[in-house]
């Protein structure tokens, strides 16, 4: 099941500096966040592609997950990018559904709200991240 973010946090001063804290939470507002079970189900279905934005280190010490797209964060929007030079064979469409892993669910959230200021308005990221899809006991290889 998706997880919504809530309401938008109140508008701020643009001047007065935000943490991550409150960062995380007005970008994880625009869009409803997806957990591994339901990620791994759409995966199955054709519905949407799974893409791994963990660095090498973490991918050799943990595993991948079966048939995610790897893309490191640093080159994320120019191989999703449908319009992109440098797109990737999978970045067909600006209405992909993509479903971004990091690590624990935080540099997803940061890398889906990239993704959808380029048009790719399906973009999401999974809650908790490659550990929270390992935790819940789904395929790892």
């Amino acid at each position: 099941m998706a997880v919504s973010a809530g309401p938008a946090p109140a508008s701020r001063d643009p001047q007065q500096p935000v943490g991550i804290d409150a960062l995380l939470e007005r970008v994880r507002a625009g869009y409803e966040r997806i957990e591994p079970q339901e990620a791994h189900e759409a995966a199955r279905a054709g519905d949407a592609l799974l893409v791994d934005i963990r660095y090498a280190a973490l991918r050799e010490r943990d595993g991948l997950i079966p048939g995610a797209l790897v893309v490191e964060r640093n080159e994320l929007e120019w191989r999703l990018d449908p319009q992109g030079s440098h797109r990737l064979p999978e970045a067909t469409s600006h209405a992909l559904r993509i479903v971004v892993i990091c690590n624990e669910g935080y540099a997803s959230s940061l890398a889906a709200q990239s993704l959808h200021q380029l048009g790719l308005h399906r973009a999401t990221d999974l809650v908790g991240g490659f550990q929270a899809w390992r935790g819940a006991g789904l395929p790892v290889a």
